[in-house]
């Protein structure tokens, strides 16, 4: 137990046979479930971990869980958070089955949820000193985009590193969102976050350390995850706005959204429509032109001034944590655990 709350770890697992053992192994005391989710892996990572339940080291508090069929890292952290519902786990975390979440950090994000500072609390690796150097470059920069992205569609303009699943989430919260409709693949995170915001959980951005090269295998290619990610996102956006701002209450900043991208698509579109006519065809009328101009510009406006209400609604959702973000420990590598 931490400070009298109950805390499960998820363990979301796929073919993780080489790393599953030292997570499970490094677990700190103070986890009283953890609950592995092997996602359908291919190799002995369910064997491996049923090792491991077996020893003598773990004493009972270590369950298997088991997909049929690959399903996706979300589905596998949905199967666990069901599970701690059920044995109603005060916090609940989740920590990657490849070894790239510290575990001494745990208590960084439990402690937030457990005092009931936050109800949800996720590491924060850009936020990391040394993190440029430490995390790939290609990683950073989608990274960096996706959670740019977020902060939009979420309504958490204080959070980034969107894609961090290391997380602690409270019992309240588990119990309030829609777990069965939570995104089923690698955007689970950018989806978790938006459903939060639509009941105003308060978050907590907490910065942890970026760990790479132990040994790890990246099953997400960028290339195929940013324009499907940025897809989700835009469609979470325009749900939240729907459920927050028309649904639960309302609030003007929806028109200014609505009206805002409808002039600044129109007022882009003929922008573009001028701009190959004229390098087509001939001149065109300067009254067009700036009628393009005011579409576009009167549109950018509409659209900042309603993310500028969003940040004003959420303002009482961003959790201000004592002490400045770490810098790398001297010592210690960066790549390893």
């Amino acid at each position: 137990m931490f400070e009298d709350k109950t805390v499960a770890v998820v363990v979301p697992a796929y073919n993780e046979e080489t790393q599953i053992a030292g997570v499970l192994a490094t677990m700190p005391d103070f986890v009283d479930c953890v609950i592995v989710v092997d996602d359908s892996s291919t190799d002995a990572t369910g064997q491996v971990v049923l090792d491991h339940i077996a020893g003598e080291g773990d004493g009972g508090r270590t369950v298997l869980l088991g997909h049929e069929r690959n399903l996706g890292v979300g589905s596998a952290v949905v199967t666990g958070y069901v599970e701690a519902l059920r044995r109603e786990i005060d916090v609940t975390a989740v920590m990657a089955g490849d070894g790239q979440m510290d575990p001494d950090e745990l208590v960084l994000l439990v402690g937030p949820v457990a005092r009931g500072q936050a109800d949800y609390a996720k590491g924060n690796r850009l936020f990391y000193g040394g993190a440029w150097e430490t995390i790939p470059r290609h990683r950073f920069l989608g990274n960096a985009f996706l959670s740019m992205l977020t902060k939009i569609a979420s309504g958490y303009w204080h959070v980034a590193d969107s894609q961090s699943g290391y997380t602690a989430i409270s019992l309240e919260a588990l119990q309030t969102i829609e777990l069965q409709d939570v995104y089923r693949s690698y955007g689970y995170p950018n989806d978790l976050l938006v459903r939060l915001n639509v009941y105003d959980f308060r978050v907590a951005d907490v910065a942890i350390r970026p760990v790479y090269d132990v040994g790890e295998r990246s099953k997400m290619k960028l290339w195929k995850v940013v324009p499907t990610m940025t897809w989700l996102i835009l469609k979470r956006f325009c749900w939240r706005l729907t459920r927050k701002y028309v649904i639960h209450d309302f609030h003007p900043l929806v028109f200014f959204y609505g009206f805002g991208f409808l002039s600044f698509t129109t007022g882009l579109l003929f922008g573009l429509y001028l701009f190959l006519y004229r390098c087509l065809l001939g001149p065109v009328a300067p009254t067009s032109t700036l009628f393009s101009v005011f579409l576009f510009l009167m549109g950018l406006q509409l659209i900042l001034f309603g993310m500028w209400c969003d940040m004003e609604v959420n303002r009482d959702l961003k959790v201000r944590l004592t002490g400045r973000p770490r810098r790398p420990r001297a010592g210690k590598p960066e790549s390893g655990r």
